[in-house]
């Protein structure tokens, strides 16, 4: 894993250090190490000459800038009406029995975390999960678990 100042500082040779940057630095971070945490809000807030309480508002608005630890694979299953009734839940239900977690944790060994998305954007596909930032769409929850033990290495 690279350093955290230094990937704010390559970001801001590519962006600058306005206030437009703020994205696509948090972005540059979350990429590297999966969330972001006190000390690289401060670190961008210095950076770009900004209130940490204005990096940390941007940071907890959206919803895949985690400002929390997240495993290695960040697994987001779609929760909207459209996947709902195209069976999400069941999904769900077969991911967290094969990882032994439920919705918002963490698998012990740090490989696996499962989150619900508000809308991936694959509605006539549903439903979907991302895993990091690939997206698995007409899912059942065969399929579901049977990708999953992919990035497992079983």
């Amino acid at each position: 894993m690279a350093d955290v100042q230094q990937i704010i500082n390559d970001a801001t040779k590519v962006y600058g250090k306005e206030r437009k940057a703020l994205m696509p630095i948090l972005q540059a971070v979350v990429k590297e190490k999966n969330y972001l945490d006190d000390q690289d809000m401060i670190s961008i807030a210095k950076a770009l000459d900004l209130s940490a309480a204005e990096v940390f508002g941007t940071a907890s608005f959206y919803t895949f800038l985690d400002t929390v630890p997240r495993g290695k694979f960040v697994i987001r299953v779609c929760k909207t009406i459209s996947c709902h009734m195209a069976g999400k839940d069941a999904i769900i239900q077969a991911i967290e029995q094969l990882l032994k977690i439920k919705i918002g944790e963490t698998t012990v060994d740090k490989q696996f975390t499962l989150l619900t998305a508000n809308c991936l954007g694959w509605c006539h596909k549903g439903p979907v999960m991302l895993i990091n930032d690939e997206v698995f769409p007409e899912l059942t929850s065969q399929k579901a678990v049977e990708i999953i033990t992919k990035y497992r290495g079983e």
